[in-house]
């Protein structure tokens, strides 16, 4: 058997026109993705946040999203009155949205709604009845209110963003996370604190203008947010949606101008709630 020796050609060694070889098997197909945007995922609002430790159903996997401070958590309460704040996800909730801003929003709106309720009722019973009434009478509070208002800011505040996110996902669209939805619609609802504080005053007109207000600020809000994200799904159908959620809102303003502002001054026996009539002297 004959061996014959073989030398190496340069051609083989590489050059600029050489081949070369590539490991695809470290690359992550969103950071790709994110070069190919110029660093910014491609729904075009926030990055989507890297994998929480375990599983959804153990403490540390929510511990990031209470991990804020109170200063980005005012921040983003006020930025919800902002004209500019339909750029909000993009704009207010980088680098991540959280959920502890959205939870305590939620529930110092359930407390002042009990609270201003029952001191405006307080007001207007007084005023109805200054003769009869005294310091020393003891004020009922109704705590079945506070019931309502739980089950009422609770349900609207983080129920319903979790069922559209649902509805959405299941329809394809998955522009946004089920964080970023309670985000948007429980820092949405701050509005109502500042509304609830005014509808102290006796005064209806002043009250039904206040809470229209607060109907306009806080739906322009959530359309300016929640819009962009229906229009990105294929079906044109599901924009529709957004007349869905603006009667939603609708109804949850009058709830709370029905349910806890209501109190008039009036005299006993007497309809009329903004201002009783006075009697005429009888001779």
């Amino acid at each position: 058997m004959a061996y014959v020796s073989i030398e190496s050609d340069d051609r083989m060694e590489e050059g600029p026109q050489g081949l070369q070889f590539q490991s695809f098997l470290e690359t992550d197909p969103r950071a790709a993705n994110d070069v190919n945007t110029g660093g910014n995922s491609s729904r075009g609002y926030i990055p989507d946040r890297p994998a929480q430790p375990g599983g959804f159903w153990t403490i540390e996997y929510y511990q990031p999203y209470f991990d804020v401070d109170t200063k980005t958590v005012l921040r983003r309460c006020y930025s919800t009155l902002l004209p500019t704040s339909r750029t909000y996800l993009s704009s207010h909730l980088t680098p991540s949205p959280d959920l502890y801003g959205p939870f305590w929003t939620l529930t110092t709106l359930i407390f002042s709604l009990f609270v201003f309720s029952s001191l405006a009722s307080s007001i207007a019973a007084y005023l109805s009845h200054p003769d009869t009434s005294s310091p020393t009478d003891p004020i009922q509070y109704d705590y079945g209110l506070l019931s309502v208002a739980v089950g009422l800011v609770y349900s609207y505040g983080l129920g319903l963003p979790i069922l559209l996110w649902l509805g959405l996902r299941y329809l394809g669209v998955g522009e946004w996370s089920v964080v970023e939805a309670i985000a948007v619609w429980g820092y949405g609802q701050f509005i109502w604190i500042p509304v609830a504080l005014i509808c102290i005053a006796p005064i209806a007109i002043l009250r039904w203008v206040v809470v229209g207000i607060g109907f306009l600020l806080s739906g322009w809000f959530l359309v300016a947010n929640v819009y962009p994200i229906l229009a990105a799904a294929d079906a044109k159908a599901v924009r529709l949606l957004i007349v869905l959620l603006v009667a939603l809102h609708a109804a949850l303003a009058l709830c709370f101008k029905v349910l806890f502002f209501s109190y008039y001054i009036k005299e006993i026996g007497v309809k009329d709630p903004i201002k009783a009539p006075i009697p005429t002297p009888t001779h």
